[in-house]
């Protein structure tokens, strides 16, 4: 059973008239004649009473007229749901980022406003060390990532970048901390002794080694105070006092009581962000890259 002998079947069934059914079909009549009785040949039934005068369905005819336009109606919505597919309108799309990432005002806006134009796209996005949303753009588990560093790591044949953005790093410190007031931007000298509150070190995230390369520029040695996992405790320890931290300008828009952001004069106190995606990106991917260049766009 093929799904044209499902659609002569409904138009018969709607004319109840071989001729005029095979003039919408746009088929002659004998032909249609064949193929409706070769689908009650293969069903074991007949569909139709017919006589030289009127053409009626059978109870059976009835039933199966249900269950036909069931499937032509599943069908029609099988191939809308493979060509929205195949334009990214359907799906899923895995996100990996770095902490800062969603207080970049281009990146958030990016993610709102695909969010509105394909509602239908599934989002997953997982916070990640740069290493990882390496690894796992290779595997195809990550379908795009957003990397931040000074430099941006060698990467695999398989993966392409876009470069999105740069951006000063900054100090965050207690408000009432000596150094709060000062107008003029910080030297690396100026906070050497300074107790850092740190991302735990994970080999890999890319931060963590650009701090630890300015110090060593400055010839000092980092001095940990505490190391954390979550934004939030880094920022609340700052508060508390317990030391200072070096973060991206974007986190600056996260306002803490009691926590004050000063610039740094060093030209390589600097971060960039890239995304990366496979090579073999799929539809959803490309409109996610597409919305995400025009977001930077607009936002200069």
């Amino acid at each position: 059973m093929e799904l044209r002998h499902l659609r002569y079947f409904v138009r018969v069934a709607e004319e109840l008239h071989f001729g005029r059914a095979a003039q919408r079909l746009g088929i002659s009549q004998p032909p249609l004649s064949q193929q409706i009785r070769a689908l009650e040949d293969e069903l074991g039934v007949f569909l139709f009473d017919r006589t030289s005068r009127r053409v009626e369905l059978t109870e059976a005819g009835k039933l199966f007229l249900v269950e036909a336009r069931r499937i032509l109606e599943q069908a029609v919505h099988a191939v809308q749901v493979a060509r929205r597919a195949q334009h990214g309108e359907l799906g899923e799309l895995s996100i990996g980022f770095t902490a800062s990432a969603p207080f970049t005002p281009a990146i958030s806006r990016a993610l709102f406003d695909y969010r509105q134009a394909y509602p239908e796209v599934h989002l997953t996005l997982s916070e990640m060390a740069r290493a990882r949303q390496i690894e796992a753009a290779v595997e195809r588990r990550l379908d795009i990532g957003f990397l931040r560093g000074l430099e941006l790591p060698g990467l695999p044949a398989d993966l392409v970048t876009t470069a999105l953005l740069v951006e000063p790093l900054l100090v965050a410190m207690r408000a009432d901390h000596p150094l709060a007031q000062r107008r003029e931007p910080l030297a690396i000298s100026d906070i050497a002794d300074e107790r850092l509150v740190i991302y735990e070190r994970d080999p890999g995230a890319g931060f963590n080694e650009q701090v630890e390369m300015l110090w060593r520029q400055s010839g000092h040695e980092l001095r940990i105070a505490q190391e954390t996992r979550e934004l939030s405790t880094l920022l609340g320890l700052i508060a508390a006092g317990l030391g200072i931290s070096v973060v991206s300008r974007s986190l600056s828009a996260l306002h803490t009581d009691n926590v004050v952001y000063l610039p740094l004069a060093d030209p390589s106190a600097i971060s960039r962000m890239w995304l990366i995606r496979h090579r073999a990106a799929s539809a959803a991917c490309r409109n996610f890259v597409a919305i995400v260049e025009r977001a930077l766009i607009e936002a200069g």
